[in-house]
């Protein structure tokens, strides 16, 4: 099997890509970076600009399925040059994927598709499932409206489609854990905003082999990809620092403060989505990281 992944260089991509390699998986991967380019057997580089519609068609040559990861980081500041980018880099690659496919012979059956919980309205009490209809008046709302949409069209080419609803992401290195753990770690961390927010995690570990799950069981449709205990944003704050041995010592950051300080992106701090992961236990997969405690011990 060959798969052709795109932000194979990124947090979730990297480690995709090295789990295909263990379950011997080959892998194409698609990158703006010629200095990022590797010619090897199991792991192909190729080059595209989904910006001016450029594309390495070599890159879909017996190719069995697509990883679809790309896409600007959300977690900056959202002005109206970033939110550009961060919606085309999104739309304007799977769209140029779209049209190669459509125009080229080739042997792709399956894309399963990054997106993220965000498209969920931010409530205190709600459970949140694949099936709401209901989505949120945000931002990154209409990002992952308008991403999804573009994957959903693959289904016009007879291509069995699969997106991953994507919670906060644990990580050694990068992810949600890097921002929480800095202030925390200069004695300086606290709760944000009220602090009741609940926030749906998932170690990356478990994000890694949802993907690939997925995929080798041609499971199709939307999965939330979370673990199966949320928690609320007070007790993720209190959790990190009890694994850096740390001091919580401030009072909770206002809401006012945040923003201030991150202007319209404060939403992605304030936001809650308590999201359940049980469809795709429910299709067999079984979480590694079922509590944060264990996830935390892990990365910290």
């Amino acid at each position: 099997m060959r798969v052709l992944i795109t932000g194979a260089t990124g947090l979730i991509g990297s480690k995709i890509s090295a789990l295909c390699h263990e379950k011997g998986i080959d892998v194409n991967y698609l990158t703006t970076s010629k200095d990022k380019i590797q010619h090897k057997d199991h792991y192909r580089g190729f080059l595209w600009d989904p910006q001016g519609g450029e594309i390495d068609k070599r890159a879909i040559e017996n190719v069995d399925a697509i990883i679809n990861l790309v896409g600007a980081s959300i977690a900056q500041r959202w002005t109206t040059e970033n939110k550009r980018k961060i919606l085309n880099s999104r739309v304007e690659s799977t769209n140029l994927l779209f049209d190669t496919l459509s125009k080229n012979d080739h042997q792709i059956k399956h894309i399963v598709s990054a997106s993220a919980i965000g498209v969920y309205p931010s409530s205190l009490q709600k459970l949140y499932f694949e099936e709401e209809e209901k989505i949120d008046d945000s931002f990154v709302s209409k990002v992952v409206v308008q991403w999804e949409s573009a994957v959903n069209n693959f289904k016009d080419l007879g291509l069995k489609v699969s997106k991953i609803r994507i919670g906060l992401v644990m990580a050694e290195n990068g992810g949600m854990l890097e921002k929480l753990k800095e202030p925390v770690n200069f004695n300086i961390g606290a709760p944000l905003g009220s602090g009741k927010q609940w926030q749906s995690w998932i170690h990356i570990k478990d994000l890694t082999q949802i993907f690939l799950y997925v995929l080798e069981n041609q499971l199709a449709g939307t999965f939330n990809g979370v673990a199966p205990n949320p928690v609320t944003n007070k007790e993720m704050t209190q959790e990190v620092a009890k694994q850096l041995d740390k001091p919580l010592w401030l009072p909770n950051v206002p809401k006012f403060v945040l923003k201030a300080a991150f202007g319209e992106m404060s939403t992605l701090l304030l936001s809650s989505q308590l999201v359940s992961s049980k469809k795709i236990e429910g299709q067999g997969y079984h979480f590694e990281y079922v509590h944060l405690q264990p996830a935390l011990e892990d990365l910290l």
